[in-house]
């Protein structure tokens, strides 16, 4: 059996602790059968990693397409572009995405779905996963709604959520609304009872109405601080009702923009295993800055950042691991930043397992090597 040494996982530190060191097996197909901690003061033989971290590689909870491929306006035709997309993101370090459907008419959101089953279903190694959708809409509070079109929201219902979502229970994983609308507490009640995450997003919740919500079995926040309530000294909002349960996930777009760097860090500190990196990459993701299209609308991208013309924020062009690398250098915690998109997101799925268990059977080449420190993180896939 091959060993690597000196390795360090992205995982929670002791208060004044320091991180463990540990050694990696490899069998003779380079895949992972032993991670085990090193004692310490112990000379371990092996490949000496320096301290490097190893992690799996990123899951994106939200990704509303790239190269162009809007994800709600997929059709059959678009196949081909959409494995291309795909391909992409597994060579920008992640392993699989939420697809994510926003705000759109009843046919064009079933239409996508059927597209992403049939890509999914043919999924080949070299290529990102498609997991479950994200619907990010339409049962939105409309004065938070950002870019989200008003022709398609709706009110919530069982009746509405059966005729987008029947027959597709299986192919969704996630779908944001806004818990205080009338009706939302049925639509919760059944895709928890479908298994789907619900999360609280573009909305006008108040911390009681989150809390309320959080109780009912939400069990995260779209793109925290964004389109709902700040933290604020006399109305603590949706974030502080998080918060204080201790169990539900914030989704954080860490490019610097949507979430000043300061309160990205700060979001960590006091949550460092409810933070979770998402892009909210949309279809200019891979292609140059300019002007591109959301729906019929122009879409202004400059710098990573995209808005519309009246310059309403809708989300960036940026890779998941792009967002590792900024909290990591605004916060000095490399691990807690490179854990935020690797292991966190798994565990809004549902895989609690710790991360020595979640390497165990990958291949090494389907894992993240990341050196540097939290000003200048580096990743590259392991070999």
């Amino acid at each position: 059996m091959r060993w690597l040494s000196n390795v360090r996982l992205p995982e929670a530190m002791p208060p004044g602790g320091s991180p463990r060191q540990w050694r990696v097996g490899l069998d003779a197909l380079q895949q992972i059968p032993v991670v085990e901690p090193r004692a310490p003061g112990s000379c371990a033989a092996g490949d000496d990693w320096q301290g490097d971290w190893l992690s799996p590689a990123g899951i994106d909870l939200q990704i509303n397409g790239g190269l162009g491929l809007a994800f709600p306006e997929l059709t059959p035709r678009d196949l081909p572009r959409l494995v291309e997309l795909l391909e992409l993101l597994w060579r920008d370090g992640v392993e699989a995405i939420c697809p994510t459907l926003v705000t759109c008419g009843v046919a064009d959101l079933r239409q996508a779905l059927t597209v992403l089953r049939e890509a999914r279903e043919s999924h080949r190694p070299g290529r990102c996963l498609l997991l479950g959708a994200h619907l990010e809409g339409p049962f939105l509070a409309r004065a938070r709604r950002g870019a989200h079109p008003a022709q398609h929201l709706a009110t919530p219902s069982l009746a509405a959520l059966q005729e987008r979502i029947g027959g597709f229970e299986q192919d969704i994983d996630l779908m944001t609304l806004a818990p205080e609308l009338e009706g939302a507490a049925e639509v919760i009640a059944a895709l928890r009872a479908q298994g789907i995450v619900v999360s609280l997003g573009h909305s006008e919740a108040n911390e009681q109405q989150a809390a309320t919500a959080f109780q009912a079995g939400v069990g995260m926040v779209t793109h925290a601080l964004n389109a709902m309530a700040g933290l604020h000294h006399r109305a603590p909002g949706p974030i502080a009702a998080a918060a204080l349960r201790g169990d539900v996930a914030l989704g954080l777009i860490a490019d610097g923009v949507h979430v000043a760097p300061s309160m990205a860090v700060l979001l960590q500190r006091l949550l460092p295993q409810q933070v979770v990196l998402v892009s909210d990459a949309l279809a200019p993701y891979g292609l140059a800055d300019g002007t591109h299209r959301w729906d019929e609308r122009p879409l202004i991208v400059a710098q990573g950042s995209c808005r519309l013309e009246d310059g309403t924020l809708a989300g960036v062009t940026l890779p998941l691991l792009e967002a590792v690398g900024r909290l990591a250098r605004w916060s000095g915690d490399a691990p807690l930043a490179i854990a935020a998109a690797t292991v966190l997101p798994r565990r809004v799925l549902g895989d609690s397992r710790p991360i020595e268990q979640l390497l165990l059977g990958l291949p090494l080449q389907e894992t993240l090597r990341w050196s540097g420190d939290g000003t200048d993180l580096l990743w590259q896939r392991a070999a």
